[in-house]
């Protein structure tokens, strides 16, 4: 009697639960029908014509709007230019570029690409494509890329305007696949200290860290700062791959969990590199993945955190691809370090705005001038393995506190920037110079060696940053480029006094050099001369030195 007491106890539990999902089916399918009935009484009864598919998208954005700030809708022409920086390449001509004005001016071609390989240099200015002009007509940034790029193996006529050659010369690019670079730099801070800059994690990002460390380890790495100062995350996956190059097998990298998907947790396997300290420099844009790659280095006593709090992103989204190629990114759960705690900073459904002026308010709360006004509840309180104090809740909490320094970029220096005088400036100042700084700092050689090198992977590049280290020491900004500066401020109508201008000149001059150097060497470079001055990189170096805040911290 008892067994079959039970047995119906069992049958009535599983009639109850069929139930509920029954009703639960049927309300979805209401919901669904009301939204359907709803549309196509607006399409053909509404008094005026309307976009069926603004209609739709805007249905769509209206549901994702009420669930959480990182839950987003992308239309299929977009998509492409979303995936792009993550997937590593695209197909195009291969330079880099700025707009001088109206006018298109390389920086330089892809070692190796297509641009390089018909003798297109540093310096030229694209003015006409497929005999359109670009130049001179207002054209925008975005339409010329449009004009530029397009499917490997296909041609395209390029007009190219070259200091001290008279007239157009004719150009024939054969595009090809072009790739993306995440890593932004890479070099030796000492003898044995490496550095290495990390814009976003992509597909290619774990190869492209291999292939810098294991460089950097070549020329004497013992230790490591990677930067990872605005960096907005991408691949949860890239970020799994590169912690495992710190972390002793089976050692826990972040977990993810949601309401409909279970547990999953990812752990170190091998790969693990012969580095000894890692110190890792952070910012309050430095989200996401970023943010899990800094979380497991610090909860598994790994390596220093060194800047100011994180942005505070722990949701994970799935992309789901809709028909017609457009895409919602859904959240489906929250990640979590390997101690438990979940980085994510709270928030309101439906209240993205409020959520936007976290930053601001971090600001006005005094956060961002002193680590004492962050306070954590003792419920967002874990202890690593280390015996060390972590915060969950809101970001990651650097081991180092380094307060924003608010005077060093004036509101003279944010008006230059937003109008693109900075970057104008340096342009034309190259454009009347670069045959001079190419010869004077043996510039050629460098990327000579360089494609030399991309050519014939057994090639060894000798020692060629004696040009750029002499450059470095010895090149100060000239008075002619600052006088372009001031005429382009002027053009511009940007108002300030003699007192500004003198208080914003050193951030200037820094800034101008880096950009000379990016344009005569790389990207390398560039950050290695604004480095120098930067309060979070100069902490970085003390902190990798300092015995005492790696006590705790492993150098397995």
């Amino acid at each position: 009697m008892k067994q079959r007491l039970t047995w119906i106890w069992v049958l009535l539990a599983i009639s109850t639960t069929l139930m509920a999902q029954q009703q639960k089916n049927n309300v979805m399918d209401m919901q669904i029908r009301k939204i359907i009935y709803a549309q196509s009484a607006i399409s053909q009864l509404y008094v005026d014509e309307v976009d069926l598919t603004k209609m739709t998208e805007d249905a769509i954005k209206g549901m994702l709007k009420e669930l959480d700030p990182h839950s987003t809708y992308t239309p299929a022409k977009e998509v492409e230019a979303l995936n792009e920086p993550l997937t590593g390449s695209f197909e195009g001509i291969g330079v880099q570029f700025n707009m001088n004005e109206d006018t298109l001016v390389v920086i330089q071609p892809v070692s190796g690409g297509p641009s390089e390989k018909v003798g297109i240099l540093a310096g030229d200015m694209i003015v006409a494509v497929n005999d359109s002009a670009i130049a001179g007509v207002k054209m925008s940034k975005e339409e010329i890329m449009k004009r530029l790029r397009g499917p490997k193996g296909t041609k395209v006529h390029l007009g190219i305007i070259r200091r001290g050659v008279k007239g157009v010369q004719k150009f024939t690019v054969t595009r090809d696949k072009i790739p993306v670079y995440t890593i932004d730099a890479s070099y030796m801070i000492d003898p044995t200290t490496g550095y290495i800059r990390i814009s976003s994690f992509g597909a290619t990002t774990n190869a492209e860290f291999i292939k810098a460390a294991t460089s950097l380890l070549a020329q004497g790495m013992k230790d490591l700062v990677i930067d990872l100062q605005g960096n907005g995350g991408g691949y949860l996956q890239a970020a799994v791959d590169l912690s495992n190059h710190f972390l002793d097998q089976n050692e826990m990298i972040v977990y993810t969990e949601g309401r409909t998907v279970g547990r999953h947790e990812y752990h170190a396997t091998s790969g693990k590199m012969n580095i000894r300290r890692v110190v890792v420099l952070v910012d309050g844009y430095t989200a996401s993945a970023a943010e899990i790659l800094s979380g497991a280095l610090q909860d598994n006593d790994r390596g220093i955190i060194v800047g100011r709090r994180t942005f505070a992103k722990g949701l994970v989204q799935r992309p789901i691809d809709l028909p017609d190629g457009s895409l919602i990114r859904l959240t489906v759960a929250n990640y979590y370090s390997p101690v438990g705690r979940c980085f994510q900073k709270p928030y309101v459904k439906g209240d993205k705005k409020k959520y936007d002026m976290d930053m601001l308010d971090r600001l006005n709360s005094g956060e961002l001038m002193s680590a004492d006004s962050i306070h954590f509840p003792d419920s967002l309180k874990y202890t690593t393995r280390g015996g060390r104090t972590v915060y969950g809740g809101g970001g990651i909490m650097p081991d180092v506190y380094v307060p924003l320094d608010t005077t060093r970029y004036t509101r003279l220096h944010r008006e230059l920037a937003a109008k693109s005088c900075i970057n104008t400036t340096t342009l034309k100042w190259i454009d009347l110079n670069r045959k001079r700084l190419v010869k004077e700092y043996d510039v050629e050689t460098y990327h000579k060696a360089r494609t030399r090198q991309a050519n014939d992977k057994s090639y060894k590049l000798a020692d060629l940053r004696t040009g750029f280290e002499r450059f470095k020491r010895e090149f100060t900004v000239p008075q002619d480029m600052l006088d372009i500066l001031v005429a382009k401020a002027k053009e511009e109508k940007i108002e300030y006094t003699d007192s500004t201008f003198q208080a914003t000149l050193p951030i200037l001059r820094q800034q101008l050099k880096a950009l000379v150097a990016r344009d005569l060497w790389d990207m390398s470079e560039y950050f290695e001369i604004m480095n120098s001055n930067s309060e979070i990189y100069q902490r970085g170096l003390e902190a990798i030195k300092n015995e005492e805040l790696f006590q705790n911290i492993s150098s397995r």
